[in-house]
């Protein structure tokens, strides 16, 4: 989604491109930790599959930002729990459960939010920059 108006400063074009990144990787987790314990529709069927962001380089004015290319599903195996009493328990009386570690997402969350945060902070001090340099050529 473009900006109304970009940035002119190039710092903040770049970091509000890794703002957004972050954004849609933090989405795609919380999707994948709401998932955590779902299981198939039917008997024998798939459960959630895990989704990871893939980010792609993209040329910016000024220099090179960063943009989510595609959203990939972990092709790792699903956890096998025994539960013949599950609406979804295969003939042998496992459920598949979702490649999803909740653990792993969590810590993934962590990562997303620090570099958002880390992101929003060249935004500010981009901007306290060019604010004090307006404020020195009033002078």
């Amino acid at each position: 989604m473009p900006d109304p108006v970009p940035p002119r400063n190039p710092t903040m074009n770049i970091a509000a491109s890794a703002l957004r990144a972050q954004q849609s990787r933090m989405r795609i987790i919380a999707e994948n930790i709401a998932n955590a314990q779902s299981t198939a529709l039917v008997a024998g069927g798939e459960p959630y599959r895990r989704q990871m962001p893939v980010f792609q380089t993209q040329a910016l004015d000024g220099g090179t930002g960063v943009r989510l290319a595609q959203v990939r599903p972990d092709m790792g195996e699903f956890r096998m729990e025994h539960d013949p009493s599950h609406p979804a328990a295969n003939a042998e009386g496992y459920v598949m459960r979702p490649n999803v570690d909740s653990l792993i997402e969590a810590m993934d969350m962590r990562e997303a939010q620090r570099a958002y945060e880390a992101n929003l902070n060249v935004i500010e001090t981009a901007r306290a920059m060019d604010t004090r340099t307006l404020d020195l050529l009033k002078r």
